[in-house]
């Protein structure tokens, strides 16, 4: 097989009900071909298959996850195989929080692909030590826990407009409580614990920093207006650092007490002001639905 950058293929895995059906429906609808539950190994065929086609077949999402059993396992040598033969790919990976994935299990009634008939949550646990591995290998992460249909669709439309190149940053801006603990994955961590909490304004104590009354409360309060202003500068010096190094990934975590108000408020600022050509920005809200 020639080297080509005539195709590109991304594999979208993760957690089982964190949305990766969903995500094969988004691309496929910006006209990837996409099959689902692909078993590792045939991959390079049929990747082969997609370039013989003369650049008719050049986007490929495939869905590989837990479901393809034993044949999982041959995972990474089969990435090992696409990287000899020159053939680009990427990794999406979704993931969600064990309450929100338990909550999904019950609502939909569907049993987990790893069930041994006991409790969902053990499964769940059981599937996230396995997935662990090629979690660390992937291009990009989606947390689907706090997020809706719109918006996951938007966070993969920055995906399908992302070339993995070592000139391009994906910001990810983590928003978390501390009393849920540090985001482990961090590369940077700020604490906005200093600033006025909302939760104690009666009329957005059940508010979140997503609420733009929360959010103006938030960015506008004593001192928060200036942190505003010295976090953006100090994140903006810092980008072209982490391009040089070159990091093709850096997640900022930003935490409160609870991670629903100043928090929220904070990765949201950032989420709207972090602009570039060289920029992929994307926001998870950790804790938002938490206590």
């Amino acid at each position: 097989m020639n080297s080509s950058d005539s195709i590109q293929i991304t594999i979208i895995t993760g957690m089982s009900g964190a949305g990766k059906t969903q995500a094969m429906h988004y691309f496929e609808d910006a006209g990837h071909f996409c099959v689902d539950n692909l078993p590792p190994a045939l991959l390079p065929k049929f990747a082969q298959l997609c370039m013989d086609t003369q650049g008719k077949i050049s986007q490929l999402a495939v869905v590989i996850d837990i479901r393809g059993g034993e044949f999982f396992h041959s995972l990474f040598q089969t990435l090992d195989t696409l990287k000899q033969l020159s053939i680009p790919y990427r990794i999406l990976f979704l993931e969600a929080s064990d309450e929100v994935l338990v909550r999904r299990f019950s609502e939909t009634r569907r049993k987990h692909p790893l069930s041994t008939g006991g409790r969902i949550s053990d499964d769940i646990d059981f599937e996230r030590k396995k997935m662990a591995a090629i979690r660390s290998d992937a291009t990009f992460i989606i947390d689907t826990s706090c997020i809706n249909s719109r918006e996951l669709y938007e966070e993969i439309r920055k995906v399908l407009e992302t070339e993995v190149a070592s000139k391009r940053l994906t910001v990810i801006v983590v928003s978390f409580g501390f009393k849920y603990g540090i985001p482990l994955d961090s590369d940077l961590v700020f604490d906005v614990r200093f600033l006025p909490n909302p939760f104690y304004i009666p009329e957005l104590k059940e508010s979140n920093g997503l609420d733009e009354r929360v959010y103006n409360n938030v960015i506008n309060s004593a001192g928060g207006a200036e942190f505003a202003r010295r976090l953006k500068e100090f994140i903006e010096y810092l980008i072209p650092q982490f391009i040089h190094e070159p990091k093709s990934r850096v997640q900022i975590a930003i935490g409160c007490t609870g991670g629903r108000h100043r928090s929220v408020a904070f990765a949201e600022f950032l989420f709207r002001e972090l602009k570039g050509e060289q920029l992929v920005v994307l926001r998870q809200h950790r804790d938002l639905e938490s206590g």
